[in-house]
Formats: structure tokens, sequence, C-alpha cells
């Protein structure tokens, strides 16, 4: 076990943060914290990493309790948090140098190491620019190389991907991908679905402070009734042509929208078939057709009655 938080209470006067979260992290593991601003994933990281006091509970890391002065256990954190913190003042290797030289203190083990983060984060071209040279995803990189470049066990990256463009965010979730291939246990929070989806294998959703609901992407979807939602193109359609399809088993809804036409199915088999068999009979009229399966926001939607998407994120 890496990380394990059990009964977790942090208040911030009459708001409580984290409300009796527990949670543990296997090694090996990229585990991801999904859910809307304030629902405490920061609080989370900062009392596992001892930046905050809490009010009760227990946090372990490594086998071992969570304290502000177990530096031995912090040799192998590695963090990169949602603002990036680096040096003004320091070119790119300077930076990864001097955060690196916190843990590292041989001087030619830290410039190989110093060297393997910046071809890890492709900032090779980069290296005697300063951060104010930097564009957005490669002062991103560069806070991540900072974050890993000695080489942790446990990783912990809160919300790396906020305000960069799809070409870098695709980048730093292939380095957390191959950061994992390597050895590193990774905990990623989030609000991007997406995200989470693509690299994580464990996923815990919260809000409020409170653990929803924790596993496997495919273990999440299993937990709600809805089944595969199937969108239509239509040409038009009458009420009494949609009424025949609500009235279909498994339906759960029906709209119709700009000319396309979502249907919502609960759990169960066959339901493109019997959709497209309804059109047919009824003669609706369709073009383009496709079907897919519940997405976390689903999950979030059907738990919290929420749309993660509308959480100010």
């Amino acid at each position: 076990m890496v990380v394990k938080v059990e009964n977790l209470v942090k208040r911030y006067g009459d708001i409580v943060a984290a409300d009796h979260l527990s949670f543990s992290v296997e090694e090996g593991e990229v585990f991801g914290l999904l859910g809307p601003n304030g629902s405490g994933k920061t609080t989370a990281i900062n009392c596992i990493l001892s930046l905050l006091k809490y009010d009760s509970g227990t946090i372990e890391i490594f086998g071992r309790p969570a304290r502000p002065d177990d530096y031995d256990i912090k040799r192998d954190i590695g963090i990169v948090m949602q603002n990036v913190a680096v040096y003004k003042e320091l070119t790119v290797y300077e930076n990864i140098d001097y955060f690196c030289g916190l843990y590292i203190h041989g001087k030619n083990e830290r410039k190989r190491l110093v060297e393997e983060a910046i071809e890890f984060t492709g900032l090779a071209d980069f290296r005697r620019f300063y951060p104010r040279k930097l564009s957005g995803g490669l002062l991103r990189r560069l806070n991540i190389a900072c974050g890993i470049a000695h080489k942790p066990k446990l990783v912990i990256m809160d919300e790396p991907t906020v305000a960069i463009d799809p070409q870098s965010r695709n980048k730093i979730l292939e380095g957390i991908l191959e950061l994992n291939r390597q050895g590193a246990t990774i905990i990623y929070t989030t609000h991007y679905m997406e995200e989470v989806e693509q690299i994580c294998s464990r996923i815990m959703i919260m809000d409020r402070g409170r653990a929803i609901a924790i596993g496997t992407k495919e273990e999440l979807k299993q937990m709600i009734s809805l089944g595969e939602k199937i969108t239509v193109e239509t040409f038009g359609i009458t009420h009494s042509q949609a009424d025949a399809l609500r009235a279909l088993p498994n339906i759960v809804s029906v709209e119709c929208k700009d000319r396309m036409l979502v249907i919502k199915s609960s759990k169960g088999r066959n339901n493109l078939e019997a959709v497209l068999e309804c059109m047919k009979t009824h003669n609706i009229q369709y073009g383009r057709i496709y079907s897919e399966l519940p997405t976390l926001n689903d999950v979030f939607l059907e738990i919290t009655g929420k749309d993660l998407r509308d959480q100010g994120v």
C-alpha cells in the first residue's frame, strides 16, 4: 500500500473540505481523483503531503504515518501542483537542477537525472530558455520535470493540464503513462473526465469532500442504471413517432433538438436494434446514427444529481 487515508476530516470554519474521506492507493496505480472545483481534491492532496493540519483521521504513506518532518519519506515523493512553481531567474536547466538537488546531492548523478528529465519532458531545445520565454504548455512540462527529476516512487499531480492547448495536454498525459510504466505510482487530480478515462487505472469520484464512488471506469459505469446513449440525425419527427420510441422496453428518455434525436436507455441487450426496427416501422427518416456507452459524467450525474460539466469547471 503506497497511500492509505482513513476518515480524514478537514474544516475551514463552517466548510467541511474533507468529510470522513477514506481511500487507498496501491503500488503501480494511476489513481485518479475526479470532481469539480471545490470538491476537496486539493485539500486531500495537501493533507497527504502534510502541508495542511487536519482535524481528524489518519494518513499513511509507504506504510508509515505521514508527518511534516518525515523527510526520508518525502524524498520518494514528487509533487506537480496546479500553479506552476519555478524560478523566473533560472533557465530551464537550472530550475530542474535546483529542484533535483533538493533530493540528490551527488553532482554526477544529479546531472544524469536532470538530462533524463529534460529528455523525458521534451525540453531539450529549451534548456537555456528562461520561464518567461516559454509557452503555457512548455511551462507545464518544466513544472513536471522539476517534480519528477529525482525519480520518486510516488508522483502527485494536482490538475497539471489546466489552461493548456490540446497538443501539450496529450504530451503530458503520454508522459504520465510512461512514468507509470517506469514504476512510479501516481495520484492524479482533475475535473476533466476524458483525462481520467484515458490514463487512470482506478478512479475516485469526489463531491463536497466525500468519496462518492471508487473503482475502475468500467466498475463505476456498472454502478448506474443508464445503458447506452443512441444519437440519431433525423429529418423531422412527429410527436407520435417520438412516443413510439419512448414506449420501447429499456428506453429512459427521448429528446429531439436541432435535428438530433438523443435516446437514452437503461441496461439491456439489443437496444440499438430495437430502436432501428421501431424507426423503420414508423417511417422515421434518419441519417447518421451512433451509439455510446455511459461516460463518467453520466455516473456523476446519476449519483449526485449534478452535471460535472456544469460545476464551475
